[in-house]
């Protein structure tokens, strides 16, 4: 529910403007935005001086009360009336796409953002107003996702977890519309989700592994921050920002990385060995960023396809794989899926249990490698 308060602000001539503050927002019929102010264009004197002075505070302060019970009243009823009258014709494009730019400085989730837009542009031919926004709206998206093509190639469906990452963008919005006031209604709560498909997650032996370290690559910064993410589990877009400040060692917990996730926002407390603060290099300032000068590209993954190469590894290996490689050899070396949950940061233990899936296929594979002939 929305709150109202009044408010002051200072303005000059030893005046206060005097405004309504809403929370959570609502939407301004003029801009079609959220809002949390709306000035009233009255005014009080700072520290009246005089009798007139004092008489219009008293005068002004009594119409703004009965300007805020009358906000309060209209909003205990749903009914915004001066600043949503016009919802309906807000352009839910334009909102999605500020959404979208949100995400712009976080890595691994705006590619995303971007792509749903895409979709949704090319299922309302760019024109969607709040007013369209119902339930079965909602689910026609959802099956056009499943059923259309790729934007890569036209004899290519769009793959299942590419519709439930994108789908899943939409929900958001229609989250934050509800929260911004722009729907009455949290259509989350009445739409059908999109299960995703278990894929396979590839990951590298501890043979393997030691192979990779012997051999040479390319880019030897690479090599350090791939070895890194599979030693620690961290992913790339934390490798990528992770500053000296967050490396950081006790007499009683060695070293630790105590970071932001960028992926959940959670702050973190990771412990890691002595062998992975090695692979950072040569201590640099507090607060610059250890793999500065690594940049992903589509050479990057070139760079790792030789570096494979070089160590005869046949898998194809992305560098989220080094991610998966350290669950899943922590977990064949024993330690319990829970503390692997939290190791990864994974909210849920749940998200973890995929690795003992792959687990219990290695075992199974192992048992059936031992055959008698049995006459």
């Amino acid at each position: 529910m929305t709150k109202v308060k009044l408010r002051t602000k200072a303005i000059s001539g030893r005046k206060l403007s005097l405004y309504l503050d809403f929370y959570p927002p609502i939407i301004h019929p003029e801009t079609g935005l959220p809002t949390r102010r709306d000035f009233l264009k009255l005014y009080l004197f700072d520290k009246p001086q005089n009798p007139l002075e004092r008489d219009h505070n008293k005068e002004t302060k009594m119409l703004a009360q009965k300007i805020w019970s009358q906000r309060t009243l209209e909003l205990d009823k749903g009914d915004y009336g001066f600043l949503q009258r016009d919802n309906k014709n807000v352009d839910f494009i334009k909102y999605f796409t500020d959404l979208a730019e949100k995400h712009k400085q976080k890595t691994g989730t705006y590619d995303a953002w971007k792509s749903a837009l895409n979709f949704l542009e090319s299922f309302t031919n760019g024109n969607c107003k709040i007013g369209d926004l119902n339930e079965k709206f909602c689910n026609d998206f959802r099956d056009y996702l499943l059923t259309t093509k790729s934007k890569r190639s036209t004899k290519v469906k769009l793959s299942r977890n590419s519709v439930v990452s994108y789908f899943n963008k939409f929900k958001a919005s229609l989250k934050q519309a509800f929260k911004d006031g722009l729907l009455k209604e949290n259509l989350n709560d009445k739409i059908d989700f999109v299960k995703a498909e278990e894929t396979q997650r590839e990951f590298l032996t501890l043979e393997e592994l030691q192979a990779l370290a012997k051999s040479d690559c390319d880019n030897p910064l690479l090599k350090r921050a791939a070895l890194f993410s599979a030693l620690t589990g961290l992913r790339w877009s934390d490798i990528k920002k992770l500053k000296w400040s967050e490396v950081q060692n006790s007499n009683s917990q060695g070293y630790y990385l105590r970071y932001r996730q960028e992926k959940t926002e959670g702050v973190e407390t990771l412990p890691v060995s002595k062998q992975a603060v090695e692979l950072l290099g040569e201590q640099g300032a507090q607060d610059e960023e250890i793999f500065k000068k690594l940049h992903y590209s589509a050479y990057f993954n070139i760079l790792l396809a030789r570096w494979m190469i070089k160590a005869k590894i046949t898998k194809n290996i992305t560098f989220h794989n080094f991610r998966h490689t350290y669950a899943t050899l922590q977990l064949s070396q024993g330690t319990d899926i829970y503390t692997i949950s939290k190791m990864l940061g994974h909210r849920n233990v749940k998200t973890t249990q995929v690795y003992a899936k792959i687990i219990d296929e290695k075992k199974r594979e192992a048992a059936d490698k031992i055959k008698l002939d049995i006459e």
